[in-house]
């Protein structure tokens, strides 16, 4: 079969464009966008390292999610309210961990603020665009921290996710022992 060169020009123009409606998800597999996740520190801190090289923690923005143990004697420990908010910080975390490896272990930052321990405070991002924050949240694990509110730039998106998590239920919602996190250190972590 000959072609004229009309016709030849013709296909390597849409040959070219086909390739390039293609290229936008092959460039992403091979230059991954965002931070890469180092670890999952609990239900609402990641250790994450830039493009750069530099590591860093970030503790998300707008939310504060059930505690984990840190210690041996937490880990051990038989009191129903430290059992009942480890058992939930370890589903957050957990949730958290399964989100990020979905995401290839990577997500985007907006930071809003630091906090006392020299964390980068952040509403967190997968590369889809999904906000972590609010998953967690609408699933009740994770709550609304009102007290930094003020510094959420997503503080609606986190406010109707957590009114629908408590309307139905989820998670914390549903377990009438459930102490909020920031009452739980206040109360047993001295």
């Amino acid at each position: 079969m000959k072609l004229t060169k009309q016709a030849l020009i013709w296909l390597c123009t849409a040959i070219i464009i086909l390739g390039l409606i293609g290229c936008d998800r092959l460039f992403t597999q091979l230059f991954p966008s965002g931070d890469v996740v180092e670890r999952v520190s609990d239900g609402d801190t990641l250790k994450v390292k830039d493009s750069q090289g530099n590591e860093f923690n970030v503790r998300f923005a707008c939310v504060d999610a059930p505690e984990i143990p840190h210690s041996k004697k937490e880990r051990e420990s038989k009191t129903a309210s430290d059992r009942n908010q480890f058992a939930w910080g370890a589903k957050a975390q957990e949730r958290l961990q399964q989100l990020v490896q979905q995401a290839g272990d990577r997500v985007k930052l907006t930071v809003t603020d630091s906090d006392r321990y020299g964390r980068k405070v952040a509403e967190v991002r997968l590369p889809n665009g999904t906000f972590v924050q609010e998953v967690l949240v609408r699933e009740g694990l994770a709550l609304v921290y009102r007290p930094y509110l003020n510094k959420c730039p997503s503080r609606d998106i986190i406010q109707q996710a957590e009114a629908q998590a408590k309307q139905q239920q989820r998670g914390v919602w549903s377990d009438a022992k459930f102490v909020k996190p920031w009452e739980y250190r206040s109360l047993y972590k001295k």
